[in-house]
């Protein structure tokens, strides 16, 4: 019985001491927890078990230091921003306090093992102009291999013209993208991804595009353009070997019409084919070939702005088909020889006057040219075209002369019937060097009826000294009133 008690009592004294011993435990983690965090508590993830307030903020903000966002972007690359690089640091306002302050010590033993999990808003600061310093680093915006967005475009493949596709490349909207990655650091994101964000620059124009499609098929409707000019012995094409010579890339991704080049087409077809007051071969009514020199006012002059302009509408219209330019000056042959049939040739020394019409002589007459003596000769030398036509008219220069026919074709000089000369003055090949004209064709009025009946405005006459020398002396007296000698009756 004794050695039961014995027993009793330590038994006692040991549940006594268990107690003691518990007591002190529980009695250790209220104050413990007071202090400290539960066992695997977290805040927004982060391990403060066991840690003092201090040593949970120090968590947070080392936390933050390893703070990553990872911005997914095209062709499988990726950039990462780190705390770091932004100076992200922990703004405490006292919310780890409260949040210790809160935890009721007492149960501590009821989170011995599961803890407690906070989720809170976390205040922090960050270094917002270093964004676009770490901006700038990334292979976003400093690869080598960074494309800019084009648009689809007009292509000549050689055959016809066709619609490229549009290239999206991979050239950041550089504002978006920033408002993007502060909204993400501002929100604790750790991944975005730049497609899904739409931050990439676009073509504005792909190739499904209907407006770059119809262009496409204006362009190639023009390959099937066909105008011609045909003069005479001469042909000048533009159709579809030759069009592409035309069509300049613009800044719209498309080919446009130039009208600077047509230009340069028409000048080179003006310069293979004009012959207004230039040099040309002539072959006289005795057979002779005498070259003729520039200065006249006869022959073809293309209107080039005009033809440029009216070629230019034509091949914008579709207008294929036979085409004439539009002339300064006409002539009445557009072959080589511009003179054509029907003309009027006069010979300074042999003092004669021919006609001309479609090949046959209808007239062949004595004529007076103008006084060499007293520098009033008949400009020579060239090809003048008839500029007025005026029957019974007068010369009120020369005292109201009357004359039946008028043909001036060179400054004031013309040819005109003269019915104060004589026969004899016709007759007389000297007459002109010392009782000529003051320029004009003095003739007589039988010959200047027909050559009237024939000739018209425009229609060429051609003047030479001589066979040998076409150019004779030339006109130095100012004195070309009326070109009527009445002096000389």
């Amino acid at each position: 019985m004794k050695k039961l008690s014995k027993n009793l009592v330590s038994m006692l004294f040991l549940l006594v001491l268990l107690i003691l011993i518990l007591i002190g435990i529980y009695a250790f983690g209220i104050y413990h927890f007071k202090t400290h965090f539960y066992n695997n508590s977290t805040i927004n993830g982060i391990n403060v078990g066991e840690m003092t307030a201090d040593q949970a903020r120090y968590a947070i903000q080392n936390q933050m230091r390893k703070y990553t966002l990872t911005c997914k972007e095209r062709n499988n690359v990726s950039d990462k921003i780190t705390g770091d690089q932004i100076y992200l640091t922990y703004q405490d306002d006292g919310t780890v306090d409260k949040l210790l302050d809160d935890q009721d010590s007492r149960f501590w033993i009821f989170h011995i093992t599961l803890g407690k999990k906070y989720h809170i808003p976390l205040g922090y600061t960050y270094d917002s102009g270093s964004i676009e310093d770490v901006m700038n680093k990334m292979n976003a915006f400093s690869a080598p291999d960074i494309q800019a967005p084009e648009n689809a475009k007009i292509v000549d493949n050689g055959s016809d013209f066709t619609v490229s596709e549009s290239v999206q490349g991979n050239t950041l909207n550089y504002e978006k993208t920033k408002a993007a990655i502060i909204n993400a650091i501002e929100n604790h994101k750790t991944e975005i991804n730049f497609e899904d964000l739409d931050l990439y620059e676009k073509p504005t124009e792909n190739e499904s595009s209907s407006d770059i499609q119809e262009k496409a098929a204006d362009i190639n409707k023009l390959l099937n353009i066909n105008i011609t000019y045909n003069l005479a012995d001469k042909e000048f094409t533009i159709n579809s070997s030759n069009i592409r010579d035309f069509l300049v890339e613009d800044d719209k991704e498309g080919y446009t019409l130039s009208k600077d080049k047509l230009a340069e087409w028409v000048k080179n077809m003006a310069y293979d084919t004009d012959t207004y007051g230039l040099s040309r071969k002539f072959r006289t009514t005795s057979g002779k070939e005498i070259q003729l020199e520039g200065g006249g006012d006869y022959g073809w002059c293309i209107y080039q702005e005009e033809t440029t302009n009216d070629l230019y509408n034509a091949i914008l219209n579709g207008d294929s088909g036979q085409r004439d330019p539009i002339y300064l000056y006409s002539a009445l042959d557009r072959g080589a020889n511009d003179i054509g049939g029907t003309y009027v040739e006069i010979c300074i020394t042999k003092q004669e006057m021919w006609c001309y019409k479609d090949g046959t002589l209808i007239v062949d007459t004595p004529v007076i040219t103008g006084n060499h003596s007293l520098g009033q000769d008949t400009p020579s030398g060239s090809v003048y075209a008839i500029d007025g036509k005026e029957s019974n008219t007068t010369f009120p220069e020369a005292h109201n002369v009357k004359i039946s026919y008028w043909l001036p074709f060179v400054d004031s000089c013309g040819i005109h019937d003269a019915y104060w000369r004589t026969e004899a003055q016709f007759e007389n090949k000297n007459t002109y060097l010392t009782n000529g004209s003051n320029g004009c064709i003095n003739t007589p009025k039988d010959a200047a009826a027909k050559i009237f009946d024939v000739m018209d405005v425009g229609y060429p006459v051609v003047v030479y000294y001589s066979e040998d020398q076409p150019v004779g002396p030339q006109p130095t007296s100012a004195d070309a009133s009326a070109n009527v000698a009445l002096s000389n009756q």
